[in-house]
């Protein structure tokens, strides 16, 4: 895996390409001189967290038959207060979904996601208290 990032500005906005060759904008907040033109580094953590299991769990999911009509996932995270760095102390995941979806199979299928297949989840669970709830729409 390999990532390239280019400065876009004179500033803080960059314009991040993965191997998927699909750019990503990151860029600092106004206050310290950014021009609120792409998320933020750690903002882009939560987000690689949140597709990363939202993939385990629907590919689980389908494989059980079961029936996705909606999903989405709201993540928090916290993060260490005046330390530099800061890093994420806890995050809580949210996990909306909507379909003819049996119960305990959703949540055997986050479990998998997130005590076995995740790798994002692996990556932040050293340092992060990472939780996680579900609710059928």
């Amino acid at each position: 895996m390999q990532v390239e990032l280019v400065r876009v500005d004179d500033a803080f906005h960059f314009e991040a390409v993965g191997t998927s060759a699909i750019a990503q904008h990151i860029d600092a907040s106004t206050d310290i001189g950014g021009h609120n033109a792409g998320a933020r580094p750690m903002e882009m953590l939560l987000m690689g967290l949140a597709g990363c299991s939202a993939i385990d769990v629907i590919v689980i999911l389908q494989k059980q038959k079961q029936v996705i009509d909606d999903f989405r996932l709201k993540v928090e995270g916290l993060r260490e207060k005046d330390a530099h760095p800061a890093p994420f102390k806890k995050i809580h995941i949210t996990y909306l979904l909507k379909g003819n979806l049996n119960p305990d199979k959703v949540k055997r299928a986050i479990d998998l996601s997130m005590d076995k297949y995740c790798s994002a989840t692996a990556q932040l669970r050293p340092t992060a208290d990472i939780t996680y709830s579900f609710e059928l729409l």
